[in-house]
């Protein structure tokens, strides 16, 4: 039983890795504002999915100072550019 969920599990990974590679060449082969509304309406679902679960406030605190810590980052990178 082990083996068999073991299994299942890699060919779950090997199918989301098959999934990133397709999106990654898909975004190279078309510009920004094409695949950027596309993108936009998958995080926008998930985002909506998420709060129907019912998330605590807590987990809430704790995505929102994740997504600060992003956004600094890349501002700090952005900076470091110029």
């Amino acid at each position: 039983m082990r083996e068999a969920l073991n299994e299942k599990h890699e060919r779950n990974r090997e199918q989301r890795i098959k999934a990133v590679k397709r999106w990654v060449a898909y975004i190279k082969s078309e510009p920004p504002e094409v695949w950027g509304p596309q993108q936009n309406a998958v995080v926008d679902d998930q985002l909506e999915a998420a709060q129907r679960v019912g998330t605590s406030a807590q987990h809430q605190q704790h995505v929102k100072d994740v997504a600060a810590d992003i956004a600094a980052v890349k501002d700090d990178d952005t900076a470091g550019r110029e």
